[in-house]
């Protein structure tokens, strides 16, 4: 499973993605996601010119890493966020990567209640017709005031006819939908093609993700589960400290660096 491993760039929130990639690098990881969030943490956007595109390629080459997805996530609920997300599967394009990940609400702050499963899917039709088109999949993240566990996603998976997958957050599931993600994760890993891969602090409800290995997951559990259902897909590393964040960027290299030598030695 380590090759299985990629780092989040949206734990760089709050920095440059040059400063995300080599930190990627210099912990060990050989593969990334890539943060494209507008309202959160933006690393690259549709609006970028070709060269800037080139210049993020080169960086990918000069730390040897390779984009295995986009983080894209959108408010699908609104006209404006379908059609950022429908824009933002160019970017998974541009970098030659086959995941595009997304929630159903707001990135944070999620207040969306959907009452009809149906309204949703008609409003992902062109999202989801577009990743057909262009051989990518589209990933839904356990996050949120609606779909906050595997167990309810497997349910818009199956509304869309098995066209789109779950992207399984291991702390979300705490956060958002207040039970520890074991059995949730066990139910539903046959939907599941992406991880991101994220450990908690404090109470259900505290915005509290540390570095790897430094929460109360039960990693060992988590991956047994994985194996033994053959996931596999990415496991991407994600670190979004407390609402104050972290006090600069060496306390993010730190918390990369610690969390790739736990998962190294996890997974060896």
């Amino acid at each position: 499973m380590l090759n299985q491993l990629a780092l989040n760039t949206n734990t760089y929130h709050g920095f440059s993605l040059k400063e995300a990639l080599k930190g990627a690098y210099d912990a060990g990881f050989k593969q990334v996601e890539i943060a494209a969030v507008r309202d959160h943490t933006a690393h690259v956007t549709t609006d970028f010119t070709e060269r800037q595109f080139d210049e993020v390629k080169e960086l990918l080459e000069l730390y040897n890493l390779t984009c295995i997805g986009v983080s894209a996530h959108s408010n699908v609920m609104t006209d404006e966020g379908i059609q950022q997300l429908v824009e933002n599967i160019d970017l998974a394009e541009v970098f030659d990567c086959k995941y595009v990940v997304t929630a159903t609400g707001d990135s944070h702050d999620d207040m969306d209640v959907i009452d009809d499963i149906q309204t949703l899917v008609k409003n992902l039709e062109p999202v989801v017709e577009k990743c057909n088109r262009l051989n990518k999949t589209l990933v839904i993240e356990t996050h949120g005031n609606n779909f906050a566990t595997g167990k309810s996603l497997m349910k818009l998976v199956n509304a869309l006819n098995n066209q789109v997958k779950i992207n399984y957050d291991t702390a979300n599931v705490i956060f958002y939908g207040n039970q520890e993600p074991y059995n949730d994760l066990e139910e539903s890993v046959q939907y599941v093609e992406f991880i991101h891969l994220k450990d908690k602090q404090g109470d259900h409800h505290e915005f509290n993700f540390p570095a790897i290995g430094d929460g109360y997951l039960d990693y060992g559990r988590l991956f047994r589960i994985l194996e033994e259902n053959g996931f596999v897909g990415p496991i991407s590393v994600e670190v979004e400290f407390t609402p104050e964040g972290p006090r600069n960027i060496d306390e993010v290299h730190q918390a990369v660096k610690r969390s790739y030598q736990y998962l190294h030695k996890k997974l060896v």
